[in-house]
């Protein structure tokens, strides 16, 4: 039981994000998995900057 507090505590600022900012989160996480297969990932940065922009304007 108290693992499943400390999940919920770590998982709270998610949950509770505004949605411009939960959308960033949840397409960075899917950036970055589709980056984990790759022996060297690159223009990772580029893409989470691109991602960013793309949700604010």
């Amino acid at each position: 039981m108290n693992e499943e507090v400390n999940v919920s505590q770590v998982q709270e600022p998610i949950t509770t994000a505004p949605p411009e900012i939960y959308q960033i989160i949840e397409r960075v996480l899917s950036l970055e998995k589709s980056k984990l297969s790759q022996r060297s990932p690159r223009n990772i940065n580029d893409d989470i900057v691109q991602i960013i922009k793309e949700v604010i304007q």
